[in-house]
C-alpha cells in the first residue's frame, strides 16, 4: 500500500526534484533544445521553399524547353518545305532545259539533214547532167558522121530561119 498511497516526504521531495530538475533544463537545456528545434524548423521551410522554387524553375525550363522543341520543329518544317521547293525548282528547270536543249539537238539535226540531202540532190543532179550531156554528145556524134545527114540538118536550119 505504501506505493498505492505515498507519504508526504515522498511527495515533498519529489517535488522539489521534479522543480529543480525542470529549473535546470529550463536554465541550460530548454532554450538550445528549443533553438535547435526552431533551426531545424527553419531549415524545413527553407528546404522546401528552394523544392518549390527549384519545382518552378523546372516547370519553367520545361514550359521553355517545349517552346523551343515547337520552334525547332517548325524551323525544320520550314526548312524541310523550302528545300523540297527548291529540288522541285531545280529538277523543273532541268527537265525544261533538257527539253529545250533535245528541242535544239532535234532541229541541228533536221537542218543538217536537209543540207545533206540538198548537197546529195545537188549531187544527182550534177551527174545525171554530165551523164545527159555525154549522152548527148554520143549521139550527137553518132549523128553527125555523117557527111550527108550534117549538110541535111545544116540545110533544114537554115529553111527554118528567115533573114
Amino acid at each position: 500500500m505504501e506505493l498505492v498511497t505515498p507519504e508526504i516526504g515522498l511527495v515533498f521531495w519529489t517535488t522539489i526534484s521534479f522543480l529543480i530538475l525542470f529549473f535546470l533544463l529550463a536554465k541550460f537545456a530548454w532554450k538550445p533544445i528549443m533553438g535547435a528545434i526552431d533551426d531545424r524548423e527553419r531549415s524545413i521551410e527553407d528546404a522546401l521553399l528552394r523544392a518549390e522554387a527549384a519545382k518552378d524553375e523546372m516547370s519553367r525550363l520545361t514550359n521553355e524547353n517545349e517552346e523551343l522543341l515547337k520552334k525547332t520543329r517548325a524551323e525544320r518544317d520550314l526548312i524541310l518545305s523550302e528545300a523540297k521547293k527548291l529540288k522541285d525548282q531545280i529538277v523543273a528547270e532541268a527537265k525544261e532545259t533538257a527539253q529545250k536543249e533535245g528541242a535544239r539537238q532535234i532541229e541541228l539535226a533536221r537542218i543538217e539533214i536537209n543540207n545533206q540531202k540538198n548537197i546529195a540532190m545537188a549531187d544527182v543532179k550534177n551527174q545525171v547532167s554530165a551523164l545527159s550531156i555525154e549522152i548527148a554528145e554520143k549521139i550527137l556524134r553518132k549523128q553527125f558522121e555523117d557527111q550527108g545527114k550534117q549538110d541535111a540538118l545544116v540545110a533544114d536550119l537554115l529553111k527554118e530561119v528567115k533573114l
